[in-house]
């Protein structure tokens, strides 16, 4: 498998693109401890339209569809509470929302978060939101079949750009479970 780096020629360092990222996600590279070097996540610029996977893979290649993931917000209920947690799936499945999401944040309700909700709690944009520099107390849910993945193209806060990020790097995030079977083909 080729990995998704070959496909960008000005793919760049994130710690050198900050000003690129919403303030959440420049903090995020910027104190990144992970094993992975900060400088082994990058930054690729590409235009806001492109943001959804789907258009993004008739632009770049169809062959980054299982090399790309979704970062979706969700927020789990329970007797009133409820409890906001990012899933991280790659872009050729779907979350398990109803059954792995409610179970690992033991809720009787799980369900997407609403638009406003997402972006106002995230401080990203709809359609660019990532699981880096999310706040620190929410879970934040990894499907296996990412972290096992060299580079995963995920979005980068913003509309405008994406992230490549070493799959194992998600495992390493505050929050972060990886879990088997979140995402759904």
């Amino acid at each position: 498998m080729r990995t998704p780096i070959g496909h960008f020629d000005d793919a760049r360092p994130a710690p050198a693109c900050l000003d690129e990222l919403t303030s959440p996600v420049a903090d995020a590279v910027r104190t990144w401890r992970g094993s992975v070097p900060a400088e082994q996540i990058l930054y690729v610029d590409t235009e806001p339209e492109w943001a959804d996977t789907a258009t993004f893979v008739e632009h770049y290649g169809r062959d980054l569809l299982e090399q790309s993931a979704n970062c979706v917000v969700v927020a789990g209920k329970r007797g009133g509470e409820a409890t906001l947690a990012a899933c991280v799936v790659l872009s050729t499945t779907r979350v398990d929302v109803n059954n792995a999401v409610r179970r690992q944040l033991g809720a009787r309700k799980a369900s997407f978060a609403p638009m406003d909700t997402a972006t106002g709690e995230t401080g990203m944009e709809y359609g660019g939101i990532t699981p880096l520099g999310l706040p620190g107390d929410w879970p934040v849910l990894v499907d296996a079949a990412v972290a096992d993945l060299p580079y995963v193209l995920v979005g980068s806060g913003r509309r405008r750009g994406k992230l490549l990020v070493p799959g194992k790097a998600f495992a390493e995030l505050p929050g972060a479970v990886v879990l088997e079977g979140l995402g759904l083909a």
